[in-house]
């Protein structure tokens, strides 16, 4: 492991590109064609559970694990998997009415800095065969 600086300020995280948003509880404006887009995208890049409200007024909540990018909203997909019902939808842009980040960003403090934290702090101690496991998500 190299003795490289670890950021630990969130423009210094930035800088390298690697910030990691906070989302959580955001209602996001739905006025113009590109602000679809960009909330739907930062939508897949969330980790936790969404509240999408179609235009039909049906209510939807769940996980984006996926979408289609087309050239208009009415081609472009979110693939959802819903929480409370078992299968996976699609759903199409020009249909969403409302998105809010709902759920528990189960990715918020599990950054590399803190990998590396615990790794230094395991070394320290005299651990041997540390390696990169996954956290329980709780």
């Amino acid at each position: 492991m190299s003795d490289q600086k670890i950021p630990s300020h969130p423009e210094e995280e930035s800088a390298l590109g690697f910030t990691h948003e906070n989302l959580e509880g955001w209602i996001p404006s739905f006025a113009t064609e590109d602000e679809i887009r960009v909330a739907l995208e930062k939508a897949f890049d969330y980790r936790g559970d969404l509240t999408i409200t179609l235009k039909s007024g049906e209510k939807i909540e769940g996980y984006l694990y996926d979408r289609r990018v087309g050239k208009s909203l009415d081609d472009s997909l979110a693939r959802i998997m819903p929480k409370d019902k078992p299968g996976r939808m699609n759903i199409r842009y020009s249909d969403v009415a409302a998105l809010a980040f709902t759920g528990k960003d189960t990715a918020a403090g599990k950054s590399f800095e803190a990998w590396v934290k615990k790794y230094k702090e395991k070394k320290a101690a005299g651990e041997t065969n540390i390696g990169i496991d996954a956290e329980p998500l709780d």
